[in-house]
């Protein structure tokens, strides 16, 4: 039923908003070629990395939507000059008219297809896209395995530090920067190239017992059901490595995740380190 929902949808947005056609909004260029303008100029001086990660698109593919655009006089290509192995896109000034000239028919189209529903329609229709475009996200999110000194679960673990430290009443001191962790293994959630979940299980207690740390999700994406999600990869990552139980421990303010672990079937024990900021613990076979 969601299926035929969801294919039903795809087919009718496609057509009202001109994907089908090749010449998307009368600009003269297909979809993908002004969706790269899009992400070009969205975001000034990008990398050719961060595109192909935001867009999953295979590094032939972007290189020829590339070519397109920079044979048209829209955009440059040129090493960074901070690190010269690194190709960053910028827009080139008939790129930024381009781009303002796509915002503008894209906005027009918006309008147009909106303005027959009145304004507690058009409100339930942003309210349900909202919704959709959360849940579809959360659906379609990259894991995948990484070292804390990642990049990307570098951003991840400061962004989870920098939650603590808002919500906990007299602060949170991460200590020192992390040192290896024999045996641990962390887990990346990407949505357009960004980090929007994190975890990952250690060896602890014995051989038998994980532990689970730094679960986190991006606070745009909690109600998706993304950290529950998280919470069965990074379990079942832990079955896979031969462990037959996992542990955690968390502070009293945060009590989404204590609910989420409840919920989840994690059952509270006696504290099990000596983590100053852990005021609640929790085990679960496997």
């Amino acid at each position: 039923m969601l299926t035929d929902v969801l294919r039903r949808f795809n087919r009718t947005y496609t057509q009202r908003i001109g994907v089908l056609d090749e010449s998307f909004l009368g600009t003269g260029r297909p979809l993908a070629a002004s969706r790269l303008l899009f992400e070009v100029g969205n975001d000034e001086g990008v990398s050719v990395r961060a595109l192909r990660d935001r867009l999953e698109l295979d590094s032939g593919h972007l290189s020829r939507l590339l070519r397109l655009l920079e044979g048209e006089g829209l955009v440059a290509t040129a090493a960074d000059e901070g690190d010269r192995r690194r190709r960053v896109v910028r827009l080139t000034a008939a790129g930024r008219h381009a781009y303002d000239d796509l915002e503008r028919r894209s906005e027009d189209r918006a309008v147009t297809l909106v303005a027959p529903l009145t304004a507690r329609q058009q409100e339930q229709l942003a309210e349900a896209l909202a919704t959709a475009d959360l849940l579809v996200r959360a659906a379609t999110v990259r894991l995948r395995e990484v070292t804390s000194d990642d990049p990307v679960a570098r951003v991840a673990t400061q962004r989870y530090f920098d939650e603590l430290d808002a919500r906990f009443p007299d602060g949170f001191d991460p200590g020192g920067p992390d040192a290896p962790e024999p045996g641990a293994t962390y887990v990346i959630a990407t949505s357009d190239g960004e980090p929007v979940a994190y975890g990952g299980v250690r060896p602890v207690i014995d051989d038998e017992t994980a532990e689970i740390k730094r679960m986190w999700v991006h606070g745009d994406w909690r109600g998706a059901g993304l950290g529950s999600r998280m919470l069965r990869h990074l379990e079942a990552l832990a079955a896979d490595q031969g462990y037959r139980r996992v542990v955690l421990d968390t502070n009293g303010t945060l009590v989404e995740a204590i609910a989420m672990y409840e919920r989840s079937g994690y059952t509270r024990i006696e504290r099990y380190n000596d983590n100053p900021y852990a005021e609640a613990f929790f085990e679960k076979s496997l």
